[in-house]
């Protein structure tokens, strides 16, 4: 039995690295996979690419998790149409045109603006989906973090490569940590269930001495696909973590070891 079959789960992101790929796994488990941008033909292509293989069970929205009134709106309207919302996954990435700076070159305003959009979209989308799963009486909410938000950062293996990791970025996910367990408390007794999911580095043609530092640290693949966490959140939004909640769960082949 598909683990996901006669579920409804919305994924913000939807149409991007990762977000592509958990949607993928969500329809191929029998749930209909609502994909959620702020980009709404990106939504719209993917969903169309995805029909043949999938029919009636991948579909686009337009939602802007910065903006409650999107969000509120996109996640009534889907629980409408389908009778409930089983799933959130908490996935979308937003950033300004200068993130990913290093230490030195980060403004204040730079700063402010990329946790607000990321860490502020978090919420508003974990807020207005846990007050639909009370009403509900069910419900399962997964926020995408990171091994960055456990751990503190390897900048050694940053060295000599035009790549660094950000301070938003930590401070972003490190918090999305404590989100999460925030709500999974706040909802106890609900019906709900609020986890977090930490993968560890994913490939998106990075210089080969990163790729070479980083592996060092794991123990056996290194740097991970997006297919190879899609499982774990598979697990999270399904029947099989029923009494899960308020957990963090890592996938990074050890490297945060």
């Amino acid at each position: 039995m598909p683990r996901l079959k006669g579920k409804t789960i919305v994924v913000t992101g939807g149409a991007g690295t990762i977000g592509r790929v958990f949607v993928r796994a969500i329809a191929e488990e029998g749930g209909v996979a609502v994909i959620a941008e702020i980009d709404l033909a990106s939504a719209e292509k993917l969903a169309t690419e995805l029909a043949p293989d999938y029919p009636g069970l991948v579909e686009a929205v337009r939602m802007d998790i910065t903006d409650a009134d999107s969000v509120s709106t996109v996640l009534q309207d889907v629980a409408r149409r389908k009778g409930r919302l089983d799933g959130v996954v908490n996935n979308a990435y937003p950033r300004n045109a200068n993130y990913g700076r290093k230490l030195e070159e980060v403004n204040y305003q730079d700063f402010c603006q990329n946790v607000g959009m990321h860490l502020g979209g978090y919420f508003l989308v974990a807020q207005q989906a846990c007050l639909l799963f009370r009403q509900q009486g069910l419900g399962a909410l997964v926020n995408m973090s990171s091994i960055y938000g456990s751990m503190v950062p390897r900048f050694e293996i940053y060295v000599d490569t035009p790549m660094t990791m950000p301070v938003e970025y930590a401070a972003i996910k490190s918090a999305v940590e404590h989100l999460t367990r925030y709500f999974a408390s706040y909802f106890k007794g609900a019906g709900i269930r609020v986890n977090s999911l930490s993968p560890g580095g994913i490939l998106a043609a990075q210089p080969q001495r990163f790729l070479d530092e980083y592996n060092r640290h794991c123990t056996s693949k290194g740097m991970l696909n997006p297919q190879d966490i899609a499982q774990s959140l598979i697990y999270l939004l399904s029947d099989d973590s029923l009494y899960v909640t308020g957990q963090n769960l890592i996938v990074d082949d050890g490297f945060s070891l």
